[in-house]
């Protein structure tokens, strides 16, 4: 067992955790985080996608001692914002159906759009292909993203 303090949506938080605990359990079972999901738990499916320092990573195989040092935003982060431009985006696109991977799917995009504020089918596609949705809800957040870069583009930026 070790303490570590976290910055988590801006906010410092400490824990008491063993080194390897995935940052997934972290979230949800230490601080009640619950937003970000657990589907695969071997990284493969990226429900459980979390920011660290702007890069998309699945917490379910991030050890809690990595992430340490790291700027840690998940969904409640993103989404304290009610009027940023992928969530605007997403619910004008109905891109929801059942939701489950969601806060996944929106997480990846926001890396993205970090990475590239204005970008192609192609570059949505490569940063979103391991993001899965079992609603093949992928026109819509394609649409989305592309929507979400629109609006940033036209307010000028931000994450």
């Amino acid at each position: 067992m070790a303490t570590f303090t976290l910055t988590i949506n801006g906010k410092k938080r400490t824990v008491d955790a063993p080194p390897e605990m995935p940052l997934l359990w972290v979230l949800r079972d230490l601080l009640g985080l619950t937003g970000t999901k657990f589907s695969c738990g071997r990284g493969l499916c990226g429900s459980c996608t979390v920011l660290l320092d702007n890069e998309a990573t699945r917490s379910c195989v991030t050890a809690v001692d990595f992430a340490a040092d790291k700027n840690i935003t998940t969904i409640e982060g993103l989404a304290a914002d009610k009027k940023h431009p992928l969530l605007e985006a997403w619910i004008e696109e109905n891109v929801s159906q059942c939701g489950y991977c969601q806060p996944g799917q929106i997480l990846t995009a926001a890396s993205l759009l970090h990475r590239k504020s204005n970008p192609t089918d192609t570059d949505i596609e490569a940063a979103m292909a391991m993001t899965l949705c079992r609603c093949g809800t992928y026109p819509r957040i394609r649409k989305a993203i592309k929507s979400a870069a629109s609006r940033r583009a036209g307010s000028g930026g931000g994450q």
